[in-house]
């Protein structure tokens, strides 16, 4: 289904009955990354999934694409959908727009779970990446989303999950390059989010995996501190519902029940 925002076309699914659980996709992702999870949720729960702005088939909007400029595309389906009241489950860059929501839209929110996020602003050597990349996309896309991708699994993995990595890559080379730039500046320029986390007074779930690139030990250990929020460390790396998909899917179902 499409909705039209601003003058661009926005991609979403929606599928099952009961309570609503929406599923935000990380960095360079899409729609296709939950195809497991809306299986076992739509048995219970009206699921929802959405192309973040310049990813899948949603168009881009400009050329920086802030936390809260994605966060507002949801809410606009959310509204077009009559959904009051949603569950909302983040991967990755998909947790940092929950938590740009949950900063807006406090009482929509049912639980929110970040997925291999975290409520950290970038660190001054991850803009030097950030920046790094962009430079590089613009002469050599291809390889370094390539190279990104087999990077976010914990490296005894990548044999074992080698036909997963192939077809993240394919879904990954559908980004225009607008999109990864865009987004890749709005994350540069997102804010800290622990106070938003903290204050919510719905439910909490981060899960996270044991050998995460991007989410430390350190920023676990910061975390751990915060009250109410329940922390599930799973065997892996960044991508928990591959690298350890039963588990991944009983914290899910666990937390939307």
């Amino acid at each position: 289904m499409n909705l039209t925002y601003k003058g661009i076309s926005i991609a979403y699914t929606i599928s099952g009955q009961g309570k609503t659980v929406t599923l935000l996709h990380g960095f360079l992702e899409n729609s296709t990354m939950w195809t497991d999870t809306v299986a076992l949720l739509e048995k219970t729960h009206q699921v929802i999934t959405i192309d973040l702005l310049g990813h899948g088939l949603t168009d881009c909007l400009g050329y920086v694409h802030t936390m809260q400029d994605l966060a507002e595309a949801v809410n606009a389906v959310l509204v077009n959908l009559n959904i009051a009241k949603t569950t909302l489950i983040g991967h990755s860059l998909g947790g940092y727009v929950a938590l740009a929501f949950a900063e807006k839209k406090p009482d929509a929110l049912e639980g929110l779970c970040l997925m291999n996020s975290t409520p950290f602003a970038d660190s001054k050597e991850r803009i030097a990446l950030r920046d790094r990349a962009i430079r590089v996309a613009k002469t050599n896309y291809s390889n370094l989303v390539s190279m990104s991708i087999s990077n976010l699994f914990y490296e005894d993995n990548r044999l074992r999950f080698e036909k997963e990595i192939e077809q993240i890559k394919t879904e990954a080379l559908k980004t225009p390059l607008q999109g990864y730039v865009a987004t890749q500046e709005g994350m540069k320029l997102r804010a800290d989010s622990t106070l938003i986390l903290k204050n919510l007074t719905c439910k909490k779930l981060i899960i996270a995996g044991k050998n995460d690139p991007i989410l430390s030990k350190t920023d676990l250990q910061h975390l751990e501190k915060l009250k109410d929020v329940t922390i599930n460390v799973l065997e892996g790396g960044h991508m928990s519902h591959i690298e350890n998909k039963e588990e991944f899917l009983q914290n899910i179902m666990h937390f939307v029940e």
